[in-house]
């Protein structure tokens, strides 16, 4: 399935990006409620599932704490306004605004980098709950500097490693293993791989505290 992230404390379950299969991957991950959805940009495999949040928003009983950086919050609102506006007698599902600082959402705290994607950036997110820190970096081109301040000794950082060879909006196996290096954290596991990035070749591999990801990997820090 495509890239998507819950993080949750004991009081609040946050929703990383809305991908085209996201109903699949929350009944899979057991999740019938969501407190707050963050966009990491607005690519169709990132967003398009958005419509999945509808039976959320029923089950939360109000529009629900959407945000994203704002020139992705301008191009979703525009694409999906009926989200946030409403249609044909139907209520908005959402709310929320872009962000331009740190959030605080429940008991988790949200810090961000704009990562470069492309001809567009990409938000890079940095969760805090309870002493814990967890960093999230996925479409990037490069490793900035920026990008390891904020994911610098995290407990756990899910990053982004698309394939072997170097590709120009995605980061490659060696460039995500440098940055990783450089941000010294206390686990590390790859995401938003292809096809060409085998399983057990991966994991036989990678240097201690980096592993692989799959379809409904967990980790409790």
């Amino acid at each position: 399935t495509r890239a998507a992230l819950l993080v949750e404390s004991a009081t609040t379950r946050i929703l990383i990006d809305t991908p085209p299969d996201l109903r699949e991957q929350l009944l899979l991950a057991g999740a019938p409620r969501i407190d707050a959805v963050l966009w990491t940009h607005e690519h169709a495999d990132h967003c398009h599932g958005i419509d999945d949040l509808r039976q959320l928003f029923l089950a939360h009983g109000k529009p629900i704490p959407c945000y994203a950086r704002p020139e992705a919050w301008r191009r979703l609102v525009n694409r999906f306004s009926y989200a946030w506006q409403g249609n044909g007698g139907y209520p908005a599902l959402l709310g929320g605004q872009a962000i331009t600082g740190p959030l605080t959402l429940g008991d988790i705290r949200v810090d961000f980098v704009d990562m470069p994607h492309g001809g567009i950036s990409s938000a890079g997110f940095r969760f805090t709950m309870g002493g814990k820190k967890v960093g999230y970096a996925t479409d990037f081109k490069q490793f900035t500097p920026a990008m390891v301040t904020l994911f610098r000794g995290v407990d756990l950082l899910v990053v982004d490693a698309l394939r072997r060879k170097p590709h120009p909006t995605h980061p490659h196996l060696a460039m995500t293993l440098d940055g990783i290096a450089r941000c010294n954290p206390g686990h590390s596991v790859l995401m938003h791989m292809d096809s060409s990035m085998d399983y057990s070749a991966l994991a036989a591999e990678l240097p201690d505290g980096v592993e692989p990801g799959y379809d409904g990997w967990e980790r409790h820090i």
